[in-house]
């Protein structure tokens, strides 16, 4: 039996040494991951033969011969259909890959699977009505988060040790939270998203993947990084490889904290109790941590928020109209999805533009913050894992957005959209901020709930310095270790 139960990089070490051939490797994976997915609902289109093929003569990276799964989002994959979980783009095939993608081929990735995600990565839970909920392996009663959550779900249970996935308002970090993972977002302009885009929603999203340790993600954030000729931007180079972060000491550092929900009202009390233990054990290895919240208006953020995120969605529906030749209506998304095409065609440019200096502000006010604090340290989520279904629009929610469908009063989509900057966040506040000012962050699984469940902290960075999260991440690794942590549904390959 081929022992799965590691990280990317030491599979790749053990493929390397040829401890292992990654024809086993891959085959094991695919046992693992049928294994697995009946209870979980994670994968969306299998590759197995395919990734047969690449694993006889897997490309020469780093991670040559690694098993991974791939996310239906957040970059093509040729010759692979792309759906985003949406009805409307059954059947698309792209004729290319992606940079991204590109890039993580190029690392020797052998890709098994395309995973679940929300309609369109938009929710913070991975159910979508056409594929149905995936479900966290740690209790099956429960959501894996979202956008990323079929890939965080197959990381988590043991199944692959790498899952492609992006994070425009927390989609990598909310499921790394929700299933006792690692996820990082990198800083703007870090990762690019060419050739199809130069930015994902005004610069919110960033691509990546949903790992088991902070090597991982340093090892993955190295290869993903860098520009494309043509980007609008890009982030400041590193001084060294981020894999050289890991182990380095990074001196005494201050360090905020809060406990307090950044878009939301409430903040749970295992999420307190799991940035307070972080705190004291940052304090233990020689750091100076105090309470500070980073200044910012909430109100004028969530509406920034909302307004760029629907915008960016009606934009691309638009797109995937010129892609399949389709022409969209109603009854081929979701509520939601519609609801949110219709808010950003009712936008005017001037309040698009306001948006966009909101958001402006809010970076600046950050900067500023960060020129005292070398990182902030927060929860991920404000609230355990939800179970499934309680993030989903309610019966009568659905029926007033099925009203706005045939009926598109501005004045009424305006007072929906001003319930949901009232009311959305409350489960999922604390990510999207940084995704709005462009900072580095990352989840770390530090800590369990007393029924079990994962709650991931939050430590947030600068603009541009990945490389201080990576050297403090790897201090908690060492000094908290999650790896021999267990959920009940797990590969047993």
């Amino acid at each position: 039996m081929i022992d799965l139960d590691a990280d990317a990089t030491e599979l790749a070490r053990r493929v390397r040494d040829r401890e292992v051939s990654s024809s086993e490797l891959t085959e094991a994976a695919i046992k693992a991951v049928l294994a697995v997915n009946p209870k979980l609902n994670a994968v969306v289109h299998e590759m197995y033969e395919s990734a047969r093929e690449t694993a006889k003569a897997p490309p020469e990276g780093p991670f040559s011969g690694v098993p991974a799964v791939v996310k239906d989002f957040d970059g093509f994959v040729k010759g692979v259909p792309w759906t985003a979980s949406c009805k409307f783009l059954e059947g698309y095939i792209p004729d290319h890959d992606s940079e991204n993608i590109a890039r993580l081929r190029r690392a020797g990735l052998v890709f098994l699977a395309k995973t679940n995600c929300p309609e369109l990565a938009i929710l913070g839970t991975t159910e979508p009505e056409w594929r149905g909920p995936t479900r966290n392996p740690w209790n099956t009663d429960h959501s894996v988060g979202g956008s990323s959550g079929g890939s965080a779900a197959l990381v988590a249970s043991g199944a692959v040790s790498v899952g492609h996935g992006g994070d425009g308002g927390g989609s990598l970090r909310i499921p790394a939270s929700a299933c006792g993972i690692v996820g990082l977002k990198a800083s703007r302009g870090r990762i690019s998203l060419a050739p199809d885009h130069g930015e994902g929603w005004g610069g919110y999203v960033q691509t990546g993947v949903l790992v088991r340790s902070v090597r991982d993600a340093a090892a993955f954030l190295d290869i993903l990084a860098g520009p494309m000729p043509g980007d609008p931007y890009a982030a400041p180079p590193p001084a060294r490889p981020f894999i050289e972060e890991v182990g380095a000491a990074p001196g005494k550092l201050r360090i905020a904290m809060t406990t307090r929900s950044l878009f939301g009202k409430d903040t749970d009390r295992e999420c307190v109790k799991a940035v307070e233990e972080t705190a004291k054990l940052l304090e233990s290895l020689g750091h100076h941590v105090e309470d500070a919240m980073p200044p910012f208006d909430r109100d004028k953020l969530v509406l920034a928020y909302l307004t760029q995120v629907a915008v960016g969605v009606a934009s691309e529906i638009e797109d995937f109209a010129r892609m399949t030749g389709k022409t969209p209506s109603p009854a081929a998304f979701e509520a939601s999805t519609w609801f949110l095409r219709q808010v950003g065609h009712t936008m005017t440019g001037i309040e698009m533009q306001q948006a966009r200096d909101h958001i402006q502000e809010a970076g600046r006010q950050l900067g500023a913050f960060f020129e005292k604090y070398d990182l902030l340290l927060l929860p991920t989520l404000a609230h355990p894992p939800v179970k499934i279904g309680q993030l989903k629009p309610k019966p009568a929610e659905l029926a007033g957005l099925s009203v706005l469908r045939a009926l598109p009063m501005r004045p009424a989509i305006r007072a929906v959209l001003a319930k949901l900057a009232a009311d959305n966040f409350e489960r999922t506040p604390n990510t999207q901020l940084f995704n709005q000012t462009g900072q580095p962050a990352i989840s770390l699984p530090l800590h369990q709930s007393a029924d079990g469940l994962p709650i991931g902290v939050q430590l947030v960075g600068r603009y541009g310095d990945e490389a201080t999260i990576l050297r403090v991440s790897a201090q908690l690794e060492t000094a908290k270790p999650w790896r021999e942590r267990r959920p009940k549904v797990i590969s047993s390959s």
